[in-house]
């Protein structure tokens, strides 16, 4: 089956061809290094690192490149009021950024480059421009001549007749029209500056990533990426600069994923109705964020709130939970083939539908949530051979089914743990959050247990009850008692 993927440009799904056959080049835009990332940065770093997973495992060699703002207004505000170096800022969140990443499994770019280290390909971009009567120079700053660019709209679908009808009168006489953008801004007293021809001054925004995506990924390249956000004007102003300068297609198919919204608004630092990632994975594992996240198409908004995660929490409890019983057949190994046969034989064609119904969902503009349907088609099918006493799955059914599942992990970035540490982290994390010990909660099971083995059972029951009324749930098996945090 063919790749496709939805094209924000044509606003249609398009088979994917990469611009040279086997290699795929993608660019997306990073964050702007002056505070901590929130979920909404998790969302676009999860999707992307999905999207950049599911074609290497289809066998293509990604180059990925995100980029780091780390020249900014909001750079320079934080480091007046901190009364520190702008590069000391950008430092310590790009590390914060780094490390928030690596907790959430999001795989390292192929490269990851600073405005700050690109300024002379900026100025060069700019230079080029100026020569195709596309910019101007103004007392030290740059501008982009908007009306100049044919092509100026079709990302977003804006209409420049109408922009410039609904434009609002620009204070800056710099500018000759309302809707031209800065390209080089003059810095003022107390600001980063760098040496240019049109004097001392730094890159406006939107440049920095026409220059990095063309140094790492050519004129033209396959993919890029951002938030829905960033389609107009952040994106439009790209095709301007890239487009305008070489006049070659810059990018082939644009990808953007929707917002995370909490009460039906956007989640985002200027509204103040953000969650950080560090808050989060504080009070669940970073696979249920992940697994939250992915429970939705990209493009689809998502509604962050404490029960989704919640629910989130209990679906990866009941896929480690899965792993572990099969961990468990696949070493006991006591089954012989004719007891598991039937077994084996309808939970083979379920991991072949789930390999199947994937693959497909995946192929289809990266549908994680359509591919995470076929993962609980899958797990109520192999539970459902799990249970009894015999005959169960053979061992080696049980390990071929643990394979497909960790190989599907492995491109949603789920399932990377062993089933015992995840479950044990889970209970811990889960009997801090209400104040249980879980010391005193294994005390308590194992005096039940010996409770039972004395027929004790008004006592066994009493613990049993008193636990599930604090919300600890007891599973008897065959060899043990397990237990959940509900």
């Amino acid at each position: 089956m063919a790749l496709k993927i939805y094209n924000t440009q044509s606003r249609r799904k398009e088979e994917f061809q990469p611009l040279r056959e086997g290699k795929v080049g993608i660019y997306v835009c990073g964050i702007t290094a002056y505070d901590l990332c929130h979920v909404g940065h998790a969302r676009s770093a999860v999707v992307f690192d999905v999207i950049t997973r599911h074609l290497r495992s289809r066998g293509w060699d990604v180059t990925y490149v995100k980029n780091f703002t780390d020249v900014d207004d909001k750079i320079i505000d934080r480091a007046r009021r901190e009364r520190k170096e702008i590069g000391e800022i950008a430092e310590r969140f790009i590390r914060e950024h780094d490390r928030d990443m690596a907790m959430l499994g999001v795989l390292p770019p192929t490269f990851s480059p600073r405005a700050t280290e690109n300024i002379p390909g900026m100025i060069g971009l700019i230079n080029e421009l100026i020569a195709k009567g596309l910019a101007y120079p103004m007392n030290g700053d740059v501008y982009y001549a908007v009306e100049r660019f044919p092509g100026y709209g079709k990302l977003s679908g804006r209409n420049l007749e109408e922009m410039l009808s609904g434009a609002r009168v620009d204070v800056n006489e710099k500018k000759r029209s309302p809707l031209d953008f800065a390209l080089w801004k003059t810095s003022k007293e107390g600001e980063p500056w760098w040496e240019s021809p049109w004097g001392r001054g730094r890159p406006g925004w939107h440049l920095e990533c026409s220059a990095m995506s063309r140094r790492y990924l050519g004129d033209t390249f396959d993919i890029h990426g951002g938030g829905e956000d960033l389609i107009f004007p952040h994106h439009e102003n790209e095709i301007a600069q890239s487009e305008g300068s070489t006049g070659k297609t810059a990018v082939r198919y644009w990808v953007h994923n929707g917002f995370v919204r909490v009460n039906s608004e956007k989640m985002s630092k200027s509204l103040g109705n953000f969650f950080t990632i560090r808050d989060i994975l504080q009070q669940y594992h970073p696979e249920v964020l992940r697994f939250f996240l992915l429970q939705s198409h990209y493009r689809s908004p998502v509604d962050f709130s404490d029960t989704a995660l919640n629910e989130a929490r209990q679906a990866m409890n009941r896929f480690y939970s899965m792993l572990q019983a099969l961990n468990e057949v696949a070493e006991g190994g006591n089954e012989t083939a004719a007891e598991s046969a039937e077994r084996d034989e309808k939970t083979t064609v379920h991991l072949q539908a789930l390999r199947d119904g994937f693959a497909e969902s995946m192929d289809d503009d990266f549908n994680t949530a359509r591919a995470i349907g076929h993962l609980f088609d899958a797990v109520r099918a192999v539970n459902a051979s799990l249970v009894g006493k015999k005959p169960f799955l053979s061992p080696g059914v049980s390990m071929q089914t643990e394979k497909t599942f960790l190989e599907i992990g492995a491109v949603l970035g789920l399932f990377l743990e062993k089933p015992d540490t995840y479950l044990r982290g889970d209970r811990e994390r889960e009997s801090g959050k209400r104040g249980l010990i879980v010391a005193e909660i294994e005390r308590l099971i194992a005096e039940r247990c010996a409770a039972r083995k004395a027929k004790a059972w008004a006592r066994a029951d009493e613990i049993r009850n008193g636990l599930a009324a604090k919300g600890v749930l007891l599973q008897d098996g065959p060899d043990a008692t397990t237990w959940t945090i509900a």
